[in-house]
């Protein structure tokens, strides 16, 4: 009996100041991350976190990291006022579930500024703040370049016949300027905090859970409007070459082979994608040929079509603002190509020639195919190439087969990631380890769902320019522009003049835009 009363007193003395004993495995848990229990709750110092934050924090803001406040249940130890007797254990049980043991709450402050119980490994919680990764300074400006020129690069002589000479080329370098100027933004929020692994990430952290979910409904619509203009551009370029049949009929023909590259493994699927650079430089390669061969009109470079250096009205203008933007709409993958850098402080420095280098190429096309075909051009110029005689025909028809192949390999990357976030949102991950029959149709009948709408949406809405436009206007202005000014006053609490301007003109141009894509 004296034994266990010389027991009592430190145990009693412990549980009045409300500090509870744990397990030798949860007590090491809790020294590792600097935890102290009192109350009813947790509260967390993460001493590491602000070491390391205080140490990769610099160059783009200073900003001290939030006291952490107590965590809810279901991380409620017992209450400390519970009555201690001779047959209360000496030792209490440990008071984390299976689930949660070995693991440490990440607080939400990580990502957003607000916090969470969002979960990972004490060991993961450190290396994950690596921003080395494997890809070297040339490997990342081939996959910057591959990412911007996109199907966008098609309606670039539509936009500057819409916009003009000087309006045009007005246009596009300067959304080629700040579009670069953005993109370097978002590198020097993700290289001060590597933490934020994702664009919405970069959201949470700047504007809260709330203004994230608009920036999430632009990027599934970015997303969707992509593989809309993928299954588009099959079809308008196989109907070019095989007119039997028409475009809608052709986008129904598609499913055979979309719906099985919904469930290849994306090991598969990346290789497939190269198909798309070498289809969109050879369209660069055929325009100039093709321009330089003909000796008349339409479609030479020698006698030119009749063009003009003013706009082509106040409406046309705004849907130029679309097709010009469309054409920079690749931010949403800046931040994995800033943590796959070997040395992502080159960020800067690569995202110069690659902007430079689109922009050029944009001019390039943009350029020739209205000085070829003026007011008269298409919205996909590669179907004038065909449709034009005079023409290599051999040449075109390789080109305009490669456009027919390359939305097709492409659009379940495409989709992918909009699958896997609604997958994510209602539980439905497709895991074999499971053997969840019920989640797997459920995930199957989703991923069905979201192709059949694709293609519902390209026999609705046909006109390839259209969904660019608004792809451009309302999407690409928010994602490329909007967001990451805003990003960067919300996080360093300054307003620079410039900024103001921009973000003005560009809301100004994407409503603009948004609106004259409906007329």
């Amino acid at each position: 009996m004296d034994e266990i009363n010389s027991y009592q007193t430190p145990q009693t003395l412990v549980t009045d100041s409300g500090i509870l004993s744990v397990t030798n495995h949860s007590a090491s848990l809790y020294e590792e991350e600097n935890v102290s229990v009192a109350g009813n709750s947790f509260q967390y110092s993460w001493q590491h976190a602000a070491d390391l934050q205080r140490g990769l924090s610099g160059g783009l803001y200073q900003e001290a990291l939030p006291t952490p406040r107590t965590f809810p249940d279901p991380f409620t130890l017992p209450s400390p006022t519970a009555k201690i007797t001779d047959r209360t254990p000496l030792l209490r049980p440990a008071v984390f579930s299976p689930d949660i043991d070995h693991q440490v709450p990440l607080p939400r402050y990580f990502l957003s500024g607000s916090y969470d119980t969002h979960t990972v490994s004490s060991d993961a919680s450190i290396a994950s703040f690596n921003p080395g990764g494997k890809s070297t300074f040339g490997q990342t400006l081939f996959n910057s370049v591959a990412v911007l020129l996109g199907v966008g690069m098609l309606a670039q002589p539509l936009a500057f016949a819409y916009a003009g000479w000087v309006m045009g080329t007005i246009l596009l370098v300067s959304f080629g300027f700040i579009s670069c100027y953005t993109a370097k933004i978002l590198a020097r929020i993700i290289r001060s905090e590597p933490h934020l692994k994702l664009y919405t990430d970069i959201g949470r952290r700047a504007f809260g859970t709330r203004p994230t979910l608009v920036i999430s409904i632009a990027f599934f619509l970015e997303l969707f409007l992509l593989s809309v203009l993928l299954v588009t551009l099959y079809a308008d370029s196989l109907e070019s070459l095989i007119p039997t049949y028409s475009s809608a009929t052709y986008k129904l023909l598609a499913l055979v082979i979309l719906i099985p590259t919904l469930f290849f493994p994306l090991s598969a699927l990346s290789y497939t994608s190269i198909l798309g650079i070498v289809s969109l430089v050879l369209i660069v390669v055929v325009v100039f040929v093709d321009g330089t061969a003909k000796s008349d009109a339409p479609g030479s470079l020698w006698v030119p079509a009749e063009t003009f250096p003013g706009i082509d009205g106040w409406n046309h203008l705004g849907k130029a603002f679309g097709l010009f933007m469309a054409g920079f709409a690749g931010h949403g993958v800046l931040p994995s190509l800033v943590h796959d850098m070997e040395d992502p402080s080159q960020f800067d420095t690569m995202a110069n020639w690659a902007f430079f280098f689109s922009t050029f190429i944009y001019l390039l096309i943009g350029g020739a195919g209205y000085f070829m075909f003026g007011m008269s051009v298409s919205e996909e110029v590669s179907r004038d190439l065909l449709l034009t005689p005079g023409y290599n025909a051999v040449l075109n028809k390789i080109c305009l087969w490669m456009l027919v192949v390359s939305p097709l390999s492409k659009f379940a990357l495409v989709v992918q990631p909009l699958n896997a976030t609604i997958e994510k949102l209602f539980k439905l991950q497709c895991k074999p380890a499971r053997r969840n029959l019920r989640r797997q149709l459920l995930c199957i009948a989703q991923r069905l769902s979201i192709t059949l709408l694709t293609v519902a949406v390209s026999i609705i809405v046909p006109d390839f320019g259209q969904v660019t436009e608004l792809m451009g206007s309302f999407s690409a202005f928010l994602i490329v522009v909007i967001c990451p000014i805003g990003a960067k006053m919300a996080i360093t609490r300054t307003c620079g003049c410039f900024d103001v301007l921009v973000l003005a003109i560009s809301f100004l141009m994407g409503t603009w835009g948004t609106i004259t894509a409906f007329l």
